[in-house]
């Protein structure tokens, strides 16, 4: 076996693990989580407390977003079909919108439930708060720390990751909610909380939305700078100009490019292929692009623009 052959099945077998690894964590999460949102309904309705529910309902609209999660990984890892050239990656991407509007809604709602809260203060049993609250902020914790290193795979787990981050912030505000109703009696707190952490939770979501409908649309790869791509490819010494140009992410992690590249001259198919090597190299040492698609010419297009007008 050579060196090279061992290094690429030890590579796959790290990838194996590490995606086993994945969705073992993420339906832990799964369960843990929908252990607490239910645990913490329950203690919400005994107790009166709105910020208890509110956190509740949050920890579910969480479980939705995990096991969706934990199914779209499943999902992603399908062989691509000639009627799914591209493969099911980006179904995570999907699933991250899914998760960031669910989200979106519940804030809604909480915010409504607050503001007839902060008109009609009612009072809330803040022990049980307590309780159900600090059991809830050690479950989130936990789930935190099992998705932390794999956050950055990828818009969905990241997603998920930050639902149960605010999750656990959420659960220490709640906490010391609880305090202050316990020892001060101060009902207001309750709602008003709930309008924090609402607030909080748009702002997290503002960004997964932002990001997922880019992707969608197409959009070119954020910190990507197309100008820069193109005059690095035109300083090529057997191209005169690069146009046409499109650039957009599959998912969050692979750049697909394509575009039509004018030659200083005529030359033949299997010349270019010394070209071609050049132009991967670039592109995916300096711009981190994954696949690339590229239409050779001489001389033979009117519209030289990077960007085609139609």
């Amino acid at each position: 076996m050579s060196q090279d052959h061992y290094h690429n099945q030890h590579h796959r077998h790290q990838q194996k693990l590490m995606s086993d690894n994945t969705e073992k964590n993420l339906l832990v999460s799964t369960l843990l989580n929908l252990t607490v949102a239910v645990a913490e309904v329950i203690g919400g309705i005994f107790s009166n407390s709105l910020s208890l529910i509110s956190d509740a309902l949050h920890n579910l609209g969480d479980t939705s977003a995990l096991f969706i999660a934990y199914l779209a990984t499943l999902i992603g890892k399908r062989e691509h079909t000639h009627k799914k050239t591209f493969g099911y990656k980006r179904i995570e991407i999907l699933a991250a919108l899914f998760n960031a509007i669910i989200l979106v809604v519940i804030i809604v709602y909480l915010f409504i439930e607050a503001y007839n809260r902060l008109i009609h203060p009612e009072p809330v049993k803040g022990l049980v708060m307590f309780i159900v609250a600090l059991i809830g902020f050690l479950a989130n914790l936990f789930s935190v720390l099992l998705l932390k290193k794999m956050s950055g795979k990828n818009i969905n787990i990241r997603a998920a990751y930050l639902h149960l981050l605010g999750d656990t912030i959420s659960s220490v505000i709640v906490i010391i909610t609880a305090v202050l109703i316990y020892f001060l009696e101060l009902y207001w707190i309750d709602p008003l909380v709930t309008f924090l952490l609402g607030i909080y939770l748009l702002k997290e979501t503002y960004s997964i939305l932002k990001e997922a409908l880019d992707i969608l649309m197409q959009g070119t790869p954020q910190g990507l700078d197309l100008l820069e791509v193109k005059q690095s490819l035109e300083s090529i010494p057997d191209i005169d100009n690069i146009h046409h140009v499109h650039a957009w992410n599959l998912n969050d992690q692979d750049i697909h490019f394509e575009c039509h590249i004018d030659l200083k001259s005529d030359l033949r198919i299997t010349e270019t292929e010394r070209i071609k090597t050049v132009i991967h190299e670039i592109l995916k040492n300096r711009f981190n692009i994954s696949h690339v698609t590229i239409q050779y010419e001489y001389n033979c297009c009117e519209d030289k623009n990077m960007i085609h007008y139609k």
